[in-house]
């Protein structure tokens, strides 16, 4: 059986007969004088496999025409369009699951200039920052999962501050994007390939999280409280560019809420579907910006009414004259309940890195089966803990800057609201967080990737030490508790 190691030599092995040949007595000569490596010597790392010898040309170190090969793992169930998305397979509460991807030393080559392009030199501080029009660029790669290879799977980093902090500090475990018929259009044979049912995930490097442990947990809270959100499971990732497959770390594969998730949890994918980013994904008066909601559905659809519709009702003037018919014509638009249940898991989980302090990570989705806009949590490695930038909010907001927030301001100051936000919080604090879930949780995935977080090498990790995660975990038991306290200080003052 091939291993990626040999995928990458075996082009060149072939067109030099002499050589192999040569090669081949020499190693016999050495099997026969006891020199021969044992089995123990076989590294378990390197054990990605295929068995579609046409398709070695992806895996050598040069620009090939790659296009003439068959796509001999395909089956309906593992890479069809036409299968519904097996969530059981794909993410595991139970497992740490592995991901190989074989990308040919060109490919990766200019991925690595790319970054150099955006950052600067790898390893350096630099002023430079990613704007939303210079994401990174996606080249082909193979993906292989438990022996079965996928083909030609777009692959690329992603982040913004979190990518440009990583580049920077020298440390090449980065977050990954992969879209698996992202180049149909380049080699018909993989058009709309699927992973399990999945076109895209998001493998995320658990950035700036020594536990390795919070945007697993707060999916599962979010999840818990009945909000919708992606699922997440634990993956360790191996690369294999040009040199064997190399550990870049544990990740945490996240589904993406543009692909499966508005599908499966909602009664139709069919509705708007934005990315808020920037000054109008505050919802300030008057700061309405259509390139501050990226469409991620029906993009050709040049209408964001919707979206204006929530402005207008959220600053219309009954605010102050007539707060029934106010509420009343928000919730025509707006799925209220939503967004006061998710401010009050945001608020116990503590996650600063989100609306209410950075204009991004959330989605906004018009629900076809109400027509009102539903609030969907994103992104949330920087959760449990006070934070950065002024620290999480703190749960009756008086540290929010009113003027510039006015979608939690206005609705924290309406009696009415105010109530149900309260009511959320004592239902999420006594199930979805309750402290001994919690901390039964962290202990058990802490347990769990343990093996693979406290091994992860230098270069490829945030870790200085394995005591960092260890000590991160302690960290997380203890502001389970810490967050019951505050939760119970908050509603005796209400």
């Amino acid at each position: 059986m091939l291993t990626s190691n040999h995928l990458l030599n075996s082009n060149r092995l072939f067109s030099q007969p002499i050589t192999l040949f040569l090669t081949l007595i020499f190693c016999s000569f050495l099997m026969l004088s006891g020199c021969g490596g044992s089995d123990s010597d076989t590294d378990v790392t390197e054990t990605v496999t295929s068995t579609d010898t046409a398709d070695t040309e992806t895996s050598t170190d040069t620009d090939v025409d790659d296009a003439d090969f068959e796509a001999t793992d395909w089956t309906d169930e593992t890479h069809s369009k036409n299968v519904d998305p097996n969530f059981d397979e794909v993410f595991s509460d139970t497992e740490v699951k592995r991901l190989d991807i074989v990308v040919t030393q060109t490919r990766w080559q200019s991925m690595l200039d790319n970054l150099t392009d955006l950052y600067g030199t790898f390893g350096r501080t630099s002023s430079s920052s990613l704007v939303d029009e210079d994401d990174p660029i996606f080249v082909p790669a193979e993906v292989f999962y438990n022996g079965t290879q996928w083909y030609r799977v777009g692959i690329r980093f992603k982040g913004n501050s979190s990518l440009q902090t990583s580049w920077q500090q020298g440390i090449l475990k980065l977050a990954l994007k992969l879209d698996f018929d992202e180049f149909e259009d380049d080699y018909p044979q993989i058009k709309n390939q699927r992973f399990y049912g999945f076109k895209k995930f998001s493998l995320k490097n658990n950035f700036d999280d020594e536990s390795m442990l919070r945007e697993k947990v707060a999916a599962d809270v979010f999840k818990d409280a009945g909000l919708a959100v992606s699922h997440t499971g634990f993956y360790t990732l191996y690369i294999d560019h040009g040199d064997g497959p190399e550990y870049f770390g544990l990740y945490t594969l996240v589904e993406e809420v543009d692909d499966t998730l508005i599908d499966t949890q909602f009664s139709s994918d069919e509705g708007n579907l934005y990315k808020p980013e920037d000054d109008g994904a505050m919802f300030v008066e008057g700061s309405f910006n259509q390139d501050d909601f990226e469409k991620k559905t029906n993009e050709d659809d040049e209408d964001w009414s919707d979206i204006e519709a929530l402005f207008s009702a959220l600053h219309d003037d009954t605010y102050t004259s007539d707060p029934a018919t106010w509420r009343t014509n928000l919730e025509a638009v707006f799925d209220v309940d939503v967004f006061l249940k998710y401010l009050a898991v945001n608020g116990i989980i503590q996650n600063w890195d989100t609306y209410g302090r950075m204009p991004h990570n959330y989605y906004l989705y018009n629900n076809p089966e109400t027509s009102k806009l539903t609030w969907i949590p994103w992104d949330n490695n920087e959760a449990f803990q006070d934070g950065k930038q002024g620290g999480a909010l703190a749960l009756n907001f008086s540290d929010l800057n009113s003027s510039s927030w006015p979608l939690i301001s206005k609705l924290y100051a309406d009696d009415v609201y105010r109530e149900r936000y309260n009511e959320y919080l004592r239902e999420v604090i006594s199930d979805a967080f309750e402290t001994n879930k919690m901390q039964a949780k962290y202990n058990t995935y802490s347990a769990l990737i343990e093996p693979y977080a406290t091994t992860e090498v230098s270069g490829y990790t945030f870790l200085e030490s394995t005591s960092d995660f260890y000590n991160a975990v302690d960290t997380l038991l203890e502001h389970a508790e810490d967050r019951a306290t505050a939760v119970d200080n908050y509603l005796d003052t209400q």
